[in-house]
């Protein structure tokens, strides 16, 4: 059964979202609906979609308000094959501008706006940029993954990082190497993770570090997507990523280039241990209705 709904088309550094507004939680969104409303070609177009509903409206609502209590609002994320995903750092970002922007939210100068999302509740704050979300712990995976890409050389080592979701990182010669894959295809992963991976190929800028922050330039490949101009959360495990291979005295804060824009990173301690943040822009760009199919 057809049904019109009103959606507003998003991004953050080229990232794109349709954002869809069910407060009460009553739309129905099938996996094939959310690929036609992101289809490039016969539909809005977007890298994934972000339904805005009340958490007390969601399975995982009771647990993720037991978390935090003023988790009002949660990001139903999907990828734009129709798949569930956990987390998406760009997303989140443009998540809350949308409920903000859309008076669903408020968010004073020095608060916080707690957003809870399939991998737990993660707090917003505004920057000088945009947004900034503190993506919570991070995990550094002990096995390596060999990874294999289209126009790369040869098979690569890549370094796993669970952000909230999960990221394969690799580490390229050199821009000329970085600009060379071709990220229409899959990369493919020795052992494959189970519920696939973000695949990452990062090369440093030089000099590395500069008064204390680094730099890095990111291609990435998101799994149920294809190659996106941004991915939120795989710039942090990047940074991750390379602030592990660089060693102790690497930094803890960093630029990400990627070919959607410029994104930072910083890691922190907290008493659970440590943090990484992500911050950025975020941006609202249209408005209208469109018919979901049935």
């Amino acid at each position: 059964m057809a049904q019109r709904v009103a959606f507003t088309k998003g991004h953050g550094t080229g990232n794109d979202f349709v954002i869809i507004a069910d407060p009460d939680g009553v739309l129905e969104i099938s996996p094939d609906q959310v690929a036609a409303l992101c289809d490039r070609n016969f539909g809005i177009g977007a890298d994934g979609v972000l339904r805005v509903v009340r958490t007390q409206h969601v399975p995982e609502g009771a647990a993720l308000l037991a978390e935090d209590a003023d988790a009002e609002w949660f990001m139903d994320y999907r990828n734009a094959d129709g798949s569930l995903a956990e987390m998406c750092g760009n997303g989140i970002r443009v998540f809350a501008k949308f409920v903000l922007d859309h008076g669903y939210a408020e968010l004073e100068p020095g608060s916080t706006l707690p957003i809870a999302t399939r991998a737990g509740v993660r707090d917003v704050t505004r920057s000088a940029s945009g947004f900034q979300v503190d993506l919570g712990r991070w995990r550094l995976d002990p096995e390596e993954t060999l990874v294999r890409a289209r126009d790369l050389p040869v098979a690569r080592p890549g370094q796993g990082i669970n952000v909230g979701n999960p990221h394969i990182v690799v580490a390229v010669a050199d821009d000329a190497e970085l600009d060379a894959i071709d990220l229409a295809y899959p990369p493919l992963l020795e052992p494959r993770p189970e519920h696939g991976a973000n695949v990452e190929f990062v090369v440093p800028l030089d000099p590395m570090v500069v008064d204390g922050v680094g730099a890095i330039r990111m291609r990435v490949h998101e799994r149920g997507v294809g190659e996106t101009l941004s991915c939120g959360s795989g710039v942090a495990a990047a940074a991750l990523a390379v602030r592990h291979w660089a060693g102790a005295t690497a930094p803890n804060q960093w630029r990400v280039d990627v070919p959607g824009g410029t994104l930072g990173v910083r890691m922190f301690p907290t008493e659970e241990g440590e943090h990484v943040g992500l911050s950025g822009p975020a941006a609202l760009v249209y408005s209208g209705t469109i018919t979901l199919k049935g």
